[in-house]
């Protein structure tokens, strides 16, 4: 599947990004404003835009140090894009970054059913007994 890198978040891909969040259980809630800090204090961000129609149909961002550790979230695909390749396009995108090429540690949280695709690319839920913890403030 062809796919451009967005180089700008304008208003209208502010929308679709929502639009993106709405369809997954772990974003659906989240509002425009606080998307739109959200990109602005995300370390990497990255769009997948159509070619033929220049919609958003996918979407990452990473939160790192660049050296140790880069955290990455909401891997995203549009539903109707899905089975094309594109979450291996953003991984992608993503392990050959320009500025992330001396991070140590790439990691990620994801749900059970997602384990085979990220084995794919190296990740591990061997990690000597380490727990995700969470603490929610509102």
């Amino acid at each position: 599947m062809n796919y451009v890198l967005m180089d700008k978040w304008n208003e209208a891909y502010i929308d679709e990004l929502q639009k993106l969040f709405e369809q997954e259980w772990w974003t659906k809630d989240r509002k425009r404003d606080d998307i739109k800090n959200m990109l602005a204090h995300s370390d990497i961000v990255i769009g997948l835009c159509s070619p033929e129609t220049k919609e958003l149909i996918g979407f990452s961002r990473v939160l790192t140090d660049y050296i140790y550790k880069a955290l990455i979230f909401d891997v995203i695909v549009k539903e109707s894009f899905r089975g094309k390749n594109l979450g291996r396009a953003l991984l992608e995108v993503i392990s050959e970054h320009p500025s992330l090429q001396k991070v140590r540690h790439f990691e990620l949280y994801c749900r059970p059913e997602l384990l085979p695709f990220y084995q794919k690319w190296g990740f591990t839920e061997d990690l000597m007994k380490l727990y995700f913890m969470r603490k929610t403030n509102h």
